[in-house]
């Protein structure tokens, strides 16, 4: 079973950067791709970013293309968000997610980490 422990956040002003990490305990089919997704309080949770674990391809929401960068450690264990030119908006809880294949649905996510709040201050 794949665990997922999320971390990095915090809180910054507009403008301001954070990276979050997420360490998955193992490499296996079903971890394939990596995710973070974002849930705003009173919102419904959303998709921000994927990649595929070793090859690295990525996908990325349009609303944080050009600001936010998914990447990978060479062991492929840790994945991470660096997010850039942090807005108002981008205040939520994130969350990483694995799957078997690149997606951008939640629902296809079988594993979870906890989360790690960021919030963005004017």
């Amino acid at each position: 079973q794949v665990r997922l422990l999320d971390s990095g956040g915090g809180s910054v002003q507009a403008g301001g950067s954070l990276r979050l990490s997420c360490v998955a305990s193992i490499y296996t089919p079903e971890s394939t791709c990596m995710g973070w997704f974002r849930q705003a309080e009173g919102k419904e949770r959303e998709w921000v970013a994927s990649i595929v674990r070793g090859g690295g391809y990525s996908e990325y929401a349009d609303s944080v293309k050009d600001r936010f960068t998914i990447s990978q450690d060479s062991a492929g264990h840790t994945v991470y968000l660096q997010m850039n030119n942090l807005k108002p908006e981008d205040t939520a809880m994130y969350y990483c997610a694995a799957a078997s294949f690149m997606t951008s649905k939640s629902t296809d996510y079988g594993y979870w980490g906890p989360g790690t709040q960021v919030t963005v201050s004017e």
